[in-house]
């Protein structure tokens, strides 16, 4: 027997980079006290019992930003810290139909805006995020629709 966490009590995270037909990508803000103001996180959460990656980041792109998608990309999933085996797991989620944040007691101060893709990274690189994931996630976006050829 290991003293190793238990992996459903560490609860592994979704974050997803939604982004629209015109390229514009979900962000969210509000203010972090304990971190010195406000800062900028993508929709993302962490998981329930008994929920996929995938069902948890959908779930928290319908709750924090209102979104529903049709197309779901993973783009990898990373360990969120060496002493933990929780995994943070990273969406591009596109084909979007808006409507109202469904957001909880403690995400009712959340902000949602649509920025052009290029200020998001800009945001990240001048490290306006406070967690990881979003940055990460935003870059690995970039990286992977560059090399693709534009299906508009």
């Amino acid at each position: 027997m290991t003293d190793a966490p238990d992996r459903e009590a560490t609860r592994d995270a979704s974050v997803i980079v939604a982004r629209d037909a015109n390229g514009m990508v979900a962000v969210l803000t509000t203010e972090f006290p304990q971190h010195g103001g406000d800062y900028l996180f993508l929709p993302g959460g962490r998981r329930e019992p008994g929920e996929t990656p995938e069902q948890c980041a959908r779930r928290e792109l319908r709750e924090e930003a209102g979104v529903t998608a049709r197309t779901w990309r993973p783009l990898g999933s990373y360990a969120i810290t060496l002493h933990s085996t929780a995994r943070v797991h990273l969406y591009l989620a596109e084909g979007l139909t808006c409507g109202p944040q469904q957001l909880t007691p403690s995400e009712e101060n959340f902000k949602l805006m649509w920025w052009p893709m290029s200020d998001a990274i800009r945001a990240a690189t001048e490290s306006r995020f406070l967690l990881q994931g979003g940055p990460l996630a935003l870059l690995l976006v970039q990286q992977v629709t560059s090399a693709q050829p534009d299906e508009s």
